[in-house]
């Protein structure tokens, strides 16, 4: 009975071996915490914390926060899809473009972080370079091909900005705003009434299916100005 007893202490006294910290580690981590918290909330203090270790041990890592930041970045954009498998220039940017929005509707708090970034990493220029390559090989000249680049990420930045400062985050907030603006006089605004009507009253009504109709004017443009030239 003794033995059985310490053979059991012995085995509650075996630790599970610790998976090794690395930066990968430390990085994803901190775009975690940013997630539950905003950047504020991103400290090494936290991330130490969450990763069970010292936080003295994090500088084996990276050397301050900005190190931090700059692998919370290349972590966000390497979530990005860009399509390399597909064949048409539009298919690419438009999945990119999709796949580029919904990434930073996961991360809320990336988009004021890449605005002011003047550190790209290695994933944020792969990302850059595949977009730039796949419109010059689709014909557009490297002017072009900057237009393209600079207006979608317009596109994508803007839509997210508003997307994240919209008054409803559900169907029913979405039915309720409709009812307040319903009172504006349809005598007055007779086709912003016929809008609101009509948009209220459509089940199917989706925020982000906004953002698909509007990228395909876009590329539908862009296509076109590449067949005049």
């Amino acid at each position: 009975m003794h033995r059985i007893i310490d053979m059991a202490k012995k085995k509650d006294s075996i630790k599970e071996p610790r998976t090794p910290l690395s930066k990968e580690r430390v990085f994803l981590t901190a775009v975690q915490i940013a997630d539950e918290g905003g950047l504020t909330a991103v400290t090494m203090r936290k991330i130490a914390k969450k990763l069970g270790v010292e936080a003295m041990s994090l500088y084996h890592h990276a050397a301050n926060k900005d190190e931090i930041l700059d692998g919370m970045v290349n972590v966000i954009f390497s979530e990005i899809d860009f399509a390399s498998s597909e064949t048409s220039w539009k298919t690419k940017m438009r999945k990119h473009a999709v796949s580029a929005r919904e990434m930073l509707m996961r991360h809320t708090w990336a988009l004021s972080l890449i605005d002011s970034w003047t550190r790209p990493g290695s994933t944020m220029l792969k990302h850059g370079e595949s977009v730039i390559e796949s419109l010059r090989e689709a014909g557009f000249s490297i002017e072009h091909s900057t237009h393209i680049l600079f207006t979608i990420d317009s596109y994508i930045y803007g839509f997210v900005l508003q997307g994240q400062n919209l008054p409803f985050d559900s169907p029913e907030e979405l039915a309720e705003l409709a009812t307040t603006l319903q009172r504006i006089p349809d005598d007055e605004y007779p086709y912003t009434t016929e809008m609101i009507v009509d948009w209220a009253q459509d089940p199917g009504f989706s925020f982000a299916n906004e953002f698909e109709f509007g990228l395909d004017l876009i590329l539908d443009g862009f296509e076109r100005i590449r067949d005049t030239v």
